[in-house]
């Protein structure tokens, strides 16, 4: 089968080849275009081949006529991709469409995506986004404004509105008023990144789970006492990922959430959050653990490859670090470790709520996660409606989700009348940890719970099914004990704003980036701080504020 899916290196031409299918709907005919140019004009009647005739929320998508959609796959270096993946042979069983992919690897996948994107060679769908992704291609028309197509996603708006997160959709749009991206809709917001312990030496000896990062502080010098050669904190992540979550317990974004830089000051303009009084803050605490040895410093600079823990993973189990930045599935690796070191039953991991701090028990804004963009030239296409459609079942039909998570249904796994799900003995799921005695993992050997689909849309009772009950234990706390922030107001720029803001930001993040880890591992002296936000001014600062004030200003009025 290793044609069929079309698979082809990097480097290849590529175009978003759509396929043949006949059977126009009897839809009305629609017209719209980008006023950048993302997009030609799209006529529904004559673009409707494939596409079901009163197709509505909560019902199988299959095309009328087969086609073949053509996909951006990112390929994680332990997860290699298989054409003969049951994943494959299902969805096109199940919708008629049968998915062509083009791989690139994890390790630089937002460069190779940037380059296609840019080459006008991206497949028609381009998966794995986060928001604000989109924001560097609006401007060249190479996507389409899917904001003006969503009333044919039955699914989408249906879930959008339950979960209440039409305010946040509406954040999604860029300065013409159009949104480029389709988010994953999460029904619970959690921050899936935060820090695992070791509870048991945090109960014993570190005088119990730290609610803030001062209880944390305190904790890790009771612990550095009993455990000499430890360095008890750690990241595995380049420092991104705790920066992250830490950093809105001292008002600021960091680490991943740096986004463009700007944030809420608190009267509703936005501020560079890197020349902060709290990102100031942030940096003289983890500067502090740095001086006293309570943090493993190479877990700050290493190179995360996407294939997990690694050698922090293997410290956790040496009991050389106690806590350190993962998700749910980190945690499970951690356990894993520790199995082999110090015994099953010897010890307890616990996902625990981002600790709070000057700015309160706070956590990041409600989010979205990964969600898909669709290349431009898809408005040529006579499957147009039908890939609308498609799409829109894969990513948000409730049987869609189950399916990508655990594959089919009284094959590889059952569900009771309570709705609880179990994965048959035969299978296994190793990255959750579920019977790894199975003869075949549904991930690694049949597709299923992938990382380009599977984590996108999720309601809290599919996210519980796979994960571990101190995971739920870990929602729950999340969600009784820590504020979500406000998410910053909206500022789109328009094309001439967002080449002028590459021109100031890109200078700016770099001075950001390296001063920030310098800071913190005593390459820089603190006291240097007010130099660094002088070379920050330098660079345009201010004149980058203003420019993304201005944008935030007029999308203000003309939205309110």
């Amino acid at each position: 089968m290793s044609d069929i899916f079309g698979r082809t290196p990097m480097g290849a031409t590529r175009r978003g080849v759509i396929g043949i299918s006949i059977a126009a709907s009897g839809a009305l005919a629609l017209a719209a275009c980008s006023d950048d140019g993302g997009g030609g004009e799209v006529d529904l009647e004559k673009q409707s081949k494939g596409a079901m005739d009163g197709f509505a929320a909560d019902s199988q998508f299959t095309a009328t006529e087969a086609f073949t959609l053509s996909l951006l796959w990112t390929e994680w270096p332990d997860l290699p991709i298989t054409d003969s993946w049951q994943f494959f042979t299902e969805i096109e069983k199940r919708t008629n469409v049968k998915l062509e992919v083009t791989t690139i690897p994890f390790s630089d996948a937002v460069e190779k995506r940037s380059l296609l994107i840019s080459a006008g060679d991206a497949p028609t769908v381009i998966p794995l986004v986060y928001t604000g992704e989109e924001d560097s291609f609006v401007s060249s028309g190479a996507l389409l404004p899917i904001s003006d197509y969503v009333e044919h996603m039955p699914h989408f708006q249906k879930y959008v509105e339950e979960w209440d997160l039409g305010e946040m959709i509406d954040n999604l749009k860029q300065a013409d008023g159009k949104y480029y991206m389709l988010p994953g809709l999460q029904e619970v917001s959690v921050p899936v990144f935060t820090l695992v312990i070791r509870k048991d030496v945090f109960e014993t000896v570190g005088g119990g789970i730290p609610e803030t990062w001062d209880e944390m502080r305190e904790a890790l010098v009771k612990i550095k006492a009993e455990y000499p050669d430890s360095k008890p904190l750690a990241d595995g992540f380049e420092a991104a990922s705790m920066l992250n979550y830490a950093a809105h317990a001292f008002g600021a974004q960091a680490g991943w959430g740096f986004g463009d830089g700007m944030m809420d000051d608190g009267s509703g303009k936005l501020e560079y959050t890197a020349a902060s009084a709290g990102y100031k803050q942030m940096v003289e605490y983890f500067r502090g653990l740095v001086e006293d040895g309570l943090i493993d410093t190479d877990s700050l600079t290493a190179a995360n490859d996407g294939s997990g823990g690694g050698s922090v993973a293997e410290k956790f189990a040496n009991e050389l670090v106690f806590a350190a930045s993962g998700s749910s599935g980190t945690a499970i690796e951690f356990a894993q470790a520790l199995n082999e070191t110090v015994g099953e039953g010897n010890y307890e991991v616990l996902q625990i709520a981002p600790p709070g701090g000057p700015a309160g028990q706070v956590c990041e804004p409600r989010n979205f996660w990964n969600g898909f963009m669709l290349n431009a030239e898809i408005t040529e296409s006579e499957n147009f409606l039908a890939t609308l459609q498609f799409l829109d079942w894969i990513y948000y039909n409730p049987e869609a989700r189950e399916l990508l998570r655990w594959g089919v249904l009284d094959e590889t796994y059952t569900k009771d009348a309570s709705g609880k799900i179990t994965l048959k003995p035969e299978f296994r799921l190793d990255a959750y940890n579920i019977n790894p005695d199975g003869a075949t993992d549904i991930q690694k050997d049949l597709g299923w719970s992938n990382s380009v689909f599977a984590d996108s849309t999720e309601s809290r009772a599919l996210k519980e099914s796979y994960n571990t009950p101190t995971f739920v234990e870990y929602v729950d706390s999340v969600l009784a004990t820590r504020t979500p922030r406000e998410p910053n107001p909206p500022a789109p720029l328009d094309e001439m704003e967002l080449e002028r803001a590459s021109l100031l930001s890109t200078p700016l993040k770099d001075t950001v980036d390296t001063n920030t880890l310098r800071f913190i591992m005593g390459e820089r002296d603190i006291a240097e701080w007010d130099d660094y936000v002088a070379e920050l001014e330098a660079q345009g600062l201010q004149q980058y504020v203003d420019l993304v004030n201005t944008a935030r200003e007029r999308f203000e009025e003309e939205n309110s």
